[in-house]
């Protein structure tokens, strides 16, 4: 969504159609025409799913370094942790969800595309294994345009580290939940966001591994016009839930407590 002067209005980018900022940001950032579900940075996704006050964040020390001392990566990386407000393109730690207590991990678009280098993937397997050791529920919401270039093969060792992760989470039987939000793709989609127990992307999404016209110009053949997105995957199975983001605490809540995880606190009055 983009503003408009400084009316505090918004255009939708999907049906051009123009909402107060207020009335916007109410909506969590979703067109009230179409549904429209503008990407979030990670302060606003997290306050849209965690209660308030309740996120205690773990590795903030860990950061990027340029391991093939790549043209302009350093000063890129400082540029985005200022902007940004993170030292990495991923945020983890543990919080409560309608007092539910559970280990959380966002991912930033806004950081290099939440591009997956060895920072993103040491932050997403050391929170598998935090909520194995504590016997918590484990929740990643995606977003990622798959390997970060600028770190080459130890990028790409990533979907290895990950994988192994959530295999060994799943052997210490505590549940996992991926939730898809726009987009994810790349070697974060061959790796830990589809390895989830439970499934669940975000209205529209783009989900997938290559995009759409790579794979038009290697099949020689016309895509349909939502390939990729959160409905065409559901319809194929690989999602398991299309949940929109206003409900997403309540869906999020409801599924822990089948799970038989204990509401450790009361739950927020504004949650």
């Amino acid at each position: 969504m983009s503003s408009r002067g400084d009316t505090g209005a918004v255009t939708c980018p999907h049906c051009g159609k123009t909402a107060g900022l207020d009335v916007f940001i109410r909506n969590y950032r979703v067109c009230g025409s179409c549904g429209y579900h503008a990407r979030l940075t990670w302060q606003e996704r997290l306050e849209f799913t965690a209660d308030p006050g309740s996120f205690i964040p773990f590795d903030t020390a860990l950061h990027s370094v340029n391991p093939l001392n790549f043209p302009g990566y350093t000063e890129k990386l400082a540029a985005l942790q200022e902007a940004c407000g993170t030292p990495e393109a991923v945020v983890t730690g543990r919080c409560t969800i309608m007092g539910y207590a559970a280990v959380l991990g966002i991912m930033d678009s806004y950081f290099l595309m939440a591009s997956m280098g060895s920072v993103v993937g040491e932050k997403i397997a050391r929170a598998f294994e935090y909520s194995a050791a504590e016997k918590l529920p484990l929740i990643i919401c995606t977003a990622s345009g798959g390997a970060r270039m600028q770190e080459g093969i130890f990028s790409l060792l990533q979907m290895a580290k990950t994988s192994g992760a959530a295999a060994w989470h799943n052997r210490a039987g505590q549940l996992y939940i991926s939730v898809i939000t726009d987009p994810t793709t790349g070697g974060v989609t061959a790796s830990f966001a589809s390895l989830g127990d439970l499934i669940i992307a975000e209205p529209g999404a783009m989900f997938g591994f290559a995009g759409k016209r790579v794979i038009q110009d290697t099949i020689g053949a016309e895509l349909p016009e939502h390939f990729q997105t959160a409905e065409l995957v559901y319809e194929h199975g690989f999602v398991d839930m299309i949940v929109p983001r206003s409900t997403l605490r309540s869906v999020l809540s409801r599924v822990l407590r089948m799970h038989g995880y204990p509401q450790e606190v009361p739950p927020c009055p504004s949650a």
